[in-house]
Formats: C-alpha cells, structure tokens, sequence
C-alpha cells in the first residue's frame, strides 16, 4: 500500500495492520518515506489513535529495528525505571544512585528532552567528558562494577525509535499514548532488564494532562510488559509544579548532588525515594517498608552520594568542570500573597526560550542556562521578593516579562495538595 493510502487509512480513523505499519516505520527508518509523510502519520495517529494491537505491533517493530541488549552477563537482579517526562525532572538520576547502593543493577538507557519537558542524557552532558555512548561490553562492565550505567539510546537498540522520537519532539506529536508507550516499552524492552517501575507523571508540566490518560498509559505499558514477560510497576505522580528547585541542565546536576548529600527536603525528595523504595521491593522482593528503610539507610549514610560520583568517573566524567552561566537576572514578584501554585508548563517553555531545551531536531542545548525557583508552594512572597533567578546565555537580552502571572497568590494559607499518588 501507498504511504499517502496508510496516512489516509489512520486518517479515517481505520485499524492500521502490522504489515501496514511495517511499511510505513520501516520506510521512513530505511529513507524511502520522507519527513512530511511521517509526520503526517503521526498526526493521524495523534487524532484517531491507535488500538491496543496495533501499539504493540508498533512496539515490536521498533524492537526489532535493533538488537535487544542481553544482560544475561550481568551478576545480580537488574532493575530499571524510567518516566514518562516533566519540567525539572532528574528523579533517575537520584534514584538510579539509591537503587544501585543497595546492591541492584541499574541498567539505565535515556532519552534526550521532549518539547518543554528537559532529558537525562542532557543533564548528564552538561558534565564534562561525561560518555553516554558506552559500547555494550563497557555498559555490562560497568554493571558488573559500578552497578549503574546511563547510555542514550544507541544506534543499535530500538533505532526506528529513535529517529521518530526526534521527529515527534518537532512536529507536535508528542503528547499521544500509544505513541508514548510504544517509545518508552521498546527501549524498555531493548534494555534487557527483567523488572521495570514507571513513573508515570500527569498534570500542566507534563506530557500527560489528565488522570484517565495516565490512567490508560499505565495500563498500556503492563499489557505490553507482560507481553514481552517483563515484570512492570506503575506509579502515578503529581506534575503541576516544576520538579525540585532547578530547571536547566547543569542546574539540575549540581541539584542531584544536594538531594544525594542530604541538603534537600522536598516533594522531588519524597519522590525519589518512594520510586527508589517501589524499585528496591520489586529487585529484592522485600516489604516496601523494608525497602523504604533501606532507601533512608543508603541516603544519610551517603552511599547513594559516592555511588553518583562513582558511576560519573566510571563514564569519564568531570564534575569539576560543570559550569553554570555567569550571566542571571533575579525575577522580582510584583503581587504579595501565599504561593498555591506555580505553572510548570510555562517555567519549561521558558527555559526553552532560554536555550536549555530543542524547537528543531539540529538545535544545541546550551547546558549552562536555566531558572532556579526562590519560591515555591506554600511560601509567603511580598512585592520586591525574588521569585526565581534565570540563567542567560552570555549575550542574551535581560527578560521584559512579569514572570509574576507563573504563580498563583491567595491572601490565606490553603495550600495545593501535592502528595503522591500511587496506582498499584
């Protein structure tokens, strides 16, 4: 069948076959189907959807578009996480260092930032020397050693994948479930690792906007996980408000290293411990009080801190080198009130607008720059007060906006309900 008649099929809203999707992947992966008609496609798909069959078709395809990592080498249960993306969101990064000091095998393979939504292998860029490209001897190496490896996705697991996931970031397909299942369970799958825990984030800041779709995306990725026999868990998360106090590459790195040095106490702490717990219960097969502890143990003890540092030399990275931009503007409130909430959506466009994040897929992230948020939810702010701090790049203008309108002000104390909400 043409590309136009597949395009027109999904357009209609009609059951594409595993043949028909082949076809079409398959094309654009090997150059025979352009940009424009892939892009046209994943419009369709966006519009009409997909059923359960036809994403796990796709799944497969982009499976097996590539090989499929054999971890069979690696001595000891191996366990990974992964999220489905949010402004500020370093969780695996925290939790990957937790998991992994408490004697796990954390096989970790990242994706670069979605739209307003920032990416780990970026963050983990920003660190000088830092290689993301380890071949398949040195990730299982490293396993063996380290206990935790973070590699981008490669040009040999889930390729196909890899190259839509671009695509999409670009053309305004981003924000489609099966679309977002079928690239995160492939590279899951491609992974090798037998148990998976998904942090699964709804809310203004992320890719999903509503419980039913997380809802529906949670339910999607177990079928395609007991499928491929994996072990998979689900946690459902808050994502209204940016996650943590930075937005921005390397402002996120130096973060990660406060919270794994015990210096942070907040909702992305809390977050990360109970993903980190949800992890340790599934690899160990323990209580998730047992593992809760456990997590609480490997932070004030400062294992999970050393186990960061240890997997960044391991992957030739340089934290003395991390730098963040010289040139910031403090962002002054021009209302008082009580902090209830804060627009986690526009904080990621404007770091977006400030270079920390990709409108085309040739663009460069510039690691340097970004916001760090003074006040947050449940704070009193008078006019004057910093709100937030931005990072600009060297010969970028001062910002003209009132950034005042990002948060929301009562003059009383009731606070957004931010706790986490699991979904078992």
């Amino acid at each position: 069948m043409a590309m136009v008649d597949i395009i027109n099929k999904k357009r209609l809203g009609k059951v594409l076959s595993k043949e028909e999707l082949k076809e079409a992947f398959v094309g654009y992966f090997q150059g025979e189907i352009p940009d424009y008609q892939m892009s046209s496609l994943l419009m369709a798909i966006c519009l009409r959807g997909m059923t359960d069959q036809e994403t796990l078709d796709l799944t497969d395809i982009f499976i097996q578009s590539g090989e499929i990592l054999d971890l069979s080498m690696v001595n000891g249960v191996t366990v990974d996480k992964h999220s489905t993306g949010g402004v500020g969101d370093k969780t695996t990064l925290i939790v990957a260092s937790i998991v992994a000091s408490l004697g796990l095998k954390v096989p970790k393979m990242s994706g670069r930032g979605l739209g307003h939504t920032g990416g780990t292998i970026d963050k983990l860029e920003s660190i000088p020397g830092f290689r993301v490209d380890l071949t398949q001897e040195e990730f299982i190496q490293q396993l063996n050693t380290v206990g935790v490896a973070i590699i981008s996705q490669t040009a040999h697991l889930a390729p196909l994948d890899k190259k839509v996931y671009a695509l999409r970031d670009v053309t305004g397909t981003v924000e489609s479930i099966p679309l977002i299942a079928s690239s995160i369970m492939s590279k899951k799958i491609a992974s090798g690792a037998s148990k998976i825990v998904l942090d699964i984030k709804v809310g203004k800041g992320a890719l999903l906007k509503t419980q039913e779709e997380a809802l529906e995306i949670s339910r999607l990725m177990k079928k395609i996980g007991h499928y491929y026999q994996r072990e998979v868990d689900t946690m459902i998360t808050y994502m209204d408000i940016p996650l943590g106090t930075s937005i921005g590459n390397a402002l996120e790195i130096l973060e990660v290293m406060r919270i794994l040095s015990n210096e942070e106490n907040n909702y992305l702490v809390a977050l990360s411990k109970a993903l980190a717990a949800k992890m340790v219960q599934l690899g160990l097969n323990i209580s998730i009080h047992d593992a809760s502890l456990r997590v609480e143990e490997s932070l004030k003890s400062g294992r999970a801190y050393d186990k960061f540092m240890e997997m960044i030399k391991a992957q030739g990275g340089d934290i003395s080198g991390l730098r963040v931009s010289s040139r910031t503007q403090d962002i002054l409130s021009t209302k008082s009130g009580h902090v209830v909430d804060m627009d986690a959506y526009r904080f990621g466009k404007l770091s977006l607008d400030l270079g920390g994040g990709r409108r085309t897929k040739e663009d460069h992230i510039d690691p340097k720059v970004g916001i760090v948020l003074k006040k947050k939810i449940g704070d009193d702010v008078q006019v004057g007060d910093v709100l937030c701090t931005l990072y600009l790049q060297d010969d970028a203008p001062f910002i003209q906006e009132d950034l005042t309108s990002y948060y929301t002000f009562t003059e009383n104390q009731e606070t957004k309900n931010t706790d986490l909400e699991e979904v078992v």
